[in-house]
């Protein structure tokens, strides 16, 4: 999709020296033949959402990458139930209402004699989310009819499989990162609890359960997602988020600010792991770097000038 846009401009640049860009909030300034220097406003900054992040010394992660499915934490699901026959008198939640422990959820008349007939209410014995209601007004019950299912979604499990030859890589609270493929945004971080003792002997792959703090809801039973378990940490090395790096023509690079003007610098890249990139040559610490609408910044970078001379970072 890029490269059209390069021909189109060269044509223009035959045309007029100095080439001004129109984009979001108005004119976007560049220099003139060859890719250079980008400069946009604040509200252009903003329309596009413009992000960046400091390169800075931080920590490479060596990870052991699994995929996984969201399962539910066993002991965070209810089965309501009653001991008693009875009838349905009162129905106080339904279907995907949240609940806190204690709250009353039915009542229910018994068949035992009396005037009036005794009645019982049934709360929830935790606090959650209704999955389920197996009743209806008026519903005769037995002992054991289940009226509720309740789930509790603050916690979940990412069943993961790992392969026999990485086992012993693997260890009971072991941390990981979780990522999911239905929220791209989305970055938990959960620990080991569990690792299966029974190989399958199709796929020749261990189950491992990995706990992970869920509070917002999102990750739902049947996600796939991707768990990234730390195996080591490396200190002390440049990098900058794995976003900023773009790449064409095989050179990477990124954009770095300067006030409202946005250079681009070619990078030697070396370790990453799922969240940043070690900068080998290109930048120094503290330089700001485009995190999101590098993209934009690219396009207009094609429109003219020349690439910025990358630093040193001894």
């Amino acid at each position: 999709m890029i490269r059209p846009l390069f021909y189109i401009t060269v044509v223009a640049l035959f045309i007029q020296p100095t080439l001004s860009v129109f984009g979001h909030g108005g004119q976007i300034e560049t220099g003139g033949g060859g890719g250079g220097p980008v400069t946009i406003t604040k509200v252009q900054q903003a329309s596009i959402g413009l992000q960046t992040a400091q390169a800075d010394f931080r920590t490479i992660d060596s990870l052991l990458r699994l995929t996984g499915t969201v399962k539910l934490d066993p002991d965070r699901r209810a089965h309501v139930t009653t001991r008693i026959s009875g009838r349905v008198e009162k129905l106080f939640a339904s279907v995907g209402d949240p609940v806190e422990k204690g709250q009353k959820l039915a009542l229910i008349q018994s068949r035992l004699p009396g005037d009036p007939p005794p009645e019982i209410t049934v709360e929830a014995p935790f606090s959650g989310t209704i999955n389920a209601r197996d009743v209806s007004l008026g519903d005769a019950i037995e002992p054991n009819t289940e009226l509720f299912d309740i789930i509790d979604f603050s916690r979940v499990i990412v069943v993961a499989r790992v392969y026999e030859a990485d086992i012993g890589l693997v260890k009971k609270g072991q941390t990981a990162r979780i990522t999911a493929l239905g929220y791209p945004g989305l970055h938990l971080t959960g620990k080991v609890t569990f690792i299966g003792l029974e190989l399958d002997p199709d796929n020749r792959t261990l189950p491992v359960w990995i706990a992970v703090d869920n509070p917002e809801g999102k990750l739902r039973l049947g996600l796939f997602a991707q768990a990234n378990l730390i195996l080591s940490e490396t200190e002390g090395i440049l990098t900058v988020p794995k976003e900023a790096i773009l790449e064409e023509g095989g050179e990477k690079f990124v954009f770095v600010q300067a006030g409202n003007t946005f250079n681009r610098v070619d990078v030697q890249v070396g370790v990453a792991d799922d969240r940043f990139v070690e900068i080998k040559d290109g930048l120094v610490p503290g330089d700001a770097v485009v995190v999101l609408g590098q993209r934009e910044l690219f396009t207009q970078w094609l429109t003219g000038g020349v690439k910025a001379p990358a630093k040193d970072n001894d």
